[in-house]
């Protein structure tokens, strides 16, 4: 969308409960400007801090970011440094603006395999928004859909081998109870930037009845705009979760 096109609201009783964003575009933003594509990755933490201050205003529930995945570990090693960097670097930077805007933020992922400065300060944001009842801003790191389900996997066995479970009891309800998210509303909408018409292994198990957006938009340029085209596409659509559209169309109307 232009700059100057006017940001038309879309009606707070249409709007997602929960965002989730696969933030694509920063290397190809930054080769554009001829910059190395750390720069975009700067560039886009500053796209970040938009969408988390238009989601908070907009009375989004949750806003789930994918913003290191599993795979990413196999990026050129001086950009994956960059990036864990920008982590702490951004955690130390935003968590008092976080904290003072009432946002509560969370982190989903195989933490482990981050520095130990890294998953202090992870600990430490968690537990000083862990009280703030705004916005829910989860962070996806080191994070994998398949590790998601494989995880929640091997927890309903280690709980089937001790005898707290039996195994005719897991049902799709029950495994969903330990995957990551299990205590939130499951994604309204996805949005994918950079046009790219992938859902890469994110949050595999929870988009099941999830709207997709996919926009060109780079995210370092991802601004109010285009979130609100991306709420208003959701507002446009029903969401039958198997039923017909006339059963949903009734239920809407009863």
């Amino acid at each position: 969308m232009s700059d100057d096109a006017p940001v038309v609201l879309t009606p707070p009783d249409k709007m997602p409960r929960h965002v989730a964003i696969v933030m694509d575009g920063n290397g190809r933003w930054a080769q554009r400007r001829l910059l190395p594509r750390t720069a975009g990755h700067r560039e886009g933490a500053k796209a970040v801090r938009r969408i988390v201050q238009a989601c908070g205003e907009r009375g989004i529930e949750v806003l789930t970011l994918f913003a290191f995945s599993s795979e990413n570990w196999n990026r050129p090693r001086r950009e994956v440094d960059v990036l864990m960097n920008l982590f702490v670097t951004t955690l130390r930077g935003e968590i008092r603006r976080l904290d003072q805007a009432n946002v509560r933020l969370r982190f989903i992922g195989d933490l482990r395999a981050f520095s130990a400065t890294l998953q202090e300060y992870i600990a430490k944001a968690q537990r000083r928004t862990a009280a703030n009842t705004g916005l829910t801003m989860v962070i996806a790191a080191n994070y994998g859909g398949r590790w998601d389900i494989a995880q929640a996997a091997r927890r309903v066995a280690e709980a089937v081998v001790a005898g707290k479970l039996q195994s005719e009891q897991i049902s799709p309800e029950l495994l969903h109870d330990f995957m990551s998210l299990s205590d939130l509303p499951e994604p309204d909408l996805f949005i994918r930037t950079a046009g790219e018409l992938r859902i890469s292994n994110f949050l595999l198990w929870q988009l099941a009845y999830t709207e997709l957006y996919f926009t060109d938009r780079l995210w370092p340029d991802f601004d109010v705009s285009d979130l609100e085209a991306a709420c208003a596409a959701f507002a446009g659509r029903q969401r039958r979760f198997g039923l017909t559209g006339e059963q949903v169309a009734r239920r809407d109307h009863a």
